[in-house]
């Protein structure tokens, strides 16, 4: 069991690399995915384990890249005081990969996604993203459970609801949610997802 979900925290991994880099550098970098996934994935001793993660790599990019605007509004439905674009670039793709997840990877338990993308968060971001990415994708979690329980497939990004006498729980819950880290001022430029060495992408979890 331990395997795979190396196997799968790797995959992650190359994901959010590849997905930063669109960032950075817009559409004309898709093309390239194919290319920067098969180079972190030829080395090793375990031919069928980097076959896995190219494709649960090329299954992550792929997906987020379809469904990016059903993404984004599942994030910003939930963090409604805060935009998108206000949001570090690590922050926002590692959430578009976690509620891609949530939504669409069914046989992957929810606590394994959350947890993961906390983890993720935490190493390629800063010391708040943890707590930040925690908070909105709780939310997603019981939003996403309620839209199935109405027969809602895929999901809809709607506000979360609550039983009347939870008003004020809700309320709290709300001025709960972590702030998410300021996008670098205008004129810098943003770290990228691992430290600097001769070759930053190729570290293994």
């Amino acid at each position: 069991m331990a395997a795979p979900i190396r196997r799968r925290t790797r995959a992650r991994e190359l994901a959010l690399q590849f997905l930063y880099t669109v960032e950075l550098r817009g559409e004309e970098a898709l093309p390239e995915a194919a290319a920067f996934i098969r180079h972190h994935t030829r080395r090793g001793q375990d031919p069928k384990g980097q076959s896995e993660i190219a494709d649960y790599a090329h299954a992550l990019v792929d997906g987020v890249y379809e469904h990016t605007n059903l993404l984004n509004s599942w994030i910003e439905t939930i963090a409604q005081n805060w935009r998108l674009d206000r949001m570090a670039h690590i922050d926002r793709n590692v959430l578009r990969l976690a509620i891609f997840e949530l939504l669409f990877q069914t046989d992957v338990p929810f606590k394994v996604v959350i947890n993961e993308a906390i983890d993720i968060a935490k190493r390629f971001s800063t010391a708040q993203s943890g707590s930040f990415v925690n908070g909105i994708l709780d939310r997603a979690r019981v939003l996403i459970q309620e839209s199935r329980e109405r027969g809602e497939e895929p999901p809809k990004p709607i506000r979360l609801s609550l039983p009347r006498s939870n008003s004020d729980a809700q309320t709290q819950a709300e001025d709960d949610l972590p702030a998410p880290v300021p996008r670098p001022r205008k004129g810098s430029r943003p770290m990228p997802p691992r430290p600097s060495s001769s070759d930053p992408k190729s570290a293994q979890s």
